[in-house]
């Protein structure tokens, strides 16, 4: 019997991708204010980064219930297959909890291994990809599991905020900070590499910000796996791709960051991830 592969809305995956590998996506909630939305079913990445443009407050993400993940864990092992749970990293959202009291409440009943991916976003997205292809190839949960934990250990991931203005809302600087931010066109760079978040870097400018993120991507040269731009804005990541298809002679895809992550980087928030060679 296969081995079923579950994740949450945090992946930021193409639903052709989802659909291709036969992916279970348990949605996180959006709220803004009193209005709460399910991720990809009731709010789509268009709907949102329109909304957020448009609203004073910031949007808050809510992880899914314990129950949601019993309903996919059921639906994924009603024939009696095993369920790999793959989620957002558990240092920056209850999401994982909420999966592994799920899984607790359906032992002796459905077979479900619930993992840290320690990322985000496309980050995330590529380690589930190649679960489910391993999935696919016959690995058993316990082979899954140990894949996982590789790719996670080999995850590398940075990102550049476009603006400071979601921090000021979620109370995370001052605004003094900001204006200070705003007025030197400061970019801040995330290291999101352990799934925990750490300054990398403030460059002044987008462009400066963009020579650093390729810059870093090319520290690296023949040791990467996976290379790919995701952004808010589809066409935020060309530039970014145009810099580094200048050096980098490998495939570079593009992804879409979804309101899960959206919602933190705001407006504009772009990055890069890949797999470092073992």
């Amino acid at each position: 019997m296969p081995v079923r592969i579950v994740t949450d809305s945090a992946c930021d995956l193409d639903q052709a991708l989802v659909d291709q590998h036969g992916i279970e996506v348990v949605p996180l909630s959006i709220r803004f204010g009193d209005d709460e939305f399910v991720d990809r079913i009731e709010l789509s990445n268009e709907e949102f980064y329109a909304r957020m443009a448009a609203s004073d407050t910031l949007p808050e993400t809510a992880a899914p219930s314990p129950g949601a993940f019993e309903q996919a864990f059921r639906k994924q092992g009603a024939s009696g297959d095993a369920v790999v749970c793959i989620n957002l990293s558990a240092a920056l959202s209850a999401t994982m909890q909420s999966a592994a009291t799920a899984a607790a409440s359906l032992e002796g009943e459905i077979a479900v291994t619930v993992v840290d991916s320690k990322a985000l976003t496309l980050g995330l997205g590529n380690i589930v990809v190649a679960a489910a292809e391993a999935a696919a190839a016959g690995a058993s949960p316990t082979d899954i599991e140990a894949k996982v934990e590789d790719l996670s250990s080999r995850t590398r991931m940075w990102g550049m905020l476009d603006t400071l203005d979601n921090l000021l809302k979620g109370g995370r600087i001052g605004k003094a900070q900001q204006l200070m931010g705003s007025v030197l066109s400061i970019k801040p760079i995330l290291d999101m590499s352990t799934g925990e978040v750490h300054e990398a870097a403030k460059p002044r400018t987008h462009k400066k910000g963009l020579l650093w993120l390729r810059d870093k991507v090319l520290e690296f040269g023949d040791d990467i796996e996976t290379l790919w731009v995701m952004a808010g804005d589809p066409d935020d990541a060309g530039e970014l791709v145009d810099l580094l298809a200048a050096d980098y002679t490998g495939e570079i895809g593009q992804g879409r960051i979804g309101p899960v992550i959206g919602t933190h980087g705001g407006p504009g928030v772009l990055g890069v991830t890949f797999w470092v060679k073992p």
